[in-house]
């Protein structure tokens, strides 16, 4: 007894529905780039399940994510769209992800090199931000910079500062005037 070949009709359906994951997944990629204010290439080879699981988790965190694409999808989700990236093109060999910073580009850069001091095989590639390619030893100095609400405090005192001397200096002449007519006063009464 034969068993019934599979109709060639439900063979090209799951075809079809492979190229739509695939086609979907290439429309996730192009959107997520596209929300995200910067992109990092990293290599996960070598890295176990446990591994990327809990880096993701820090990403999560530092409202990042990570996504496992396939080289040839990447590619063509970089070299789509409005903020396309075809600096990066040239990465995708090997196995890799794209991690998406969609709040502080800075702390997702730290939140690599975090985990990266455990597990060295974890590997930066580049980076993309503002229309440019970043290399790995600019992302790992993005890393070292401090969060955003620490730079805008450090920018909103350097503005402050001048302002405080200048109010200080304009309370300074009222100041000395009131002690120059307190002094005045106290070699009046002793001279009388």
């Amino acid at each position: 007894m034969e068993l019934a070949k599979e109709p060639s009709w439900k063979k090209s359906k799951k075809l079809l529905t492979e190229r739509e994951k695939k086609v979907m997944s290439l429309g996730d990629i192009t959107t997520e780039f596209g929300k995200s204010v910067g992109t990092f290439v990293v290599d996960f080879k070598g890295l176990n399940v446990d591994s990327i699981t809990r880096l993701r988790r820090n990403l999560l965190k530092g409202e990042s994510d990570m996504m496992v694409v396939k080289n040839t999808i990447a590619k063509r989700a970089l070299s789509e769209g409005d903020k396309a990236a075809p600096a990066l093109l040239d990465l995708f060999v090997g196995t890799n992800a794209l991690v998406f910073a969609y709040g502080d580009a800075s702390a997702t850069a730290k939140a690599l090199y975090d985990f990266r001091k455990d597990n060295v095989k974890l590997v930066v590639k580049a980076g993309f931000m503002e229309g440019r390619k970043l290399e790995a030893a600019q992302v790992e100095a993005l890393s070292k910079l401090p969060p955003k609400d620490v730079l805008r405090a450090h920018l909103l005192g350097t503005m402050a500062a001048p302002m405080s001397q200048f109010v200080r200096q304009l309370a300074a002449v009222p100041t000395s005037f009131v002690r120059v007519l307190g002094a005045n006063k106290e070699k009046q009464e002793k001279g009388s």
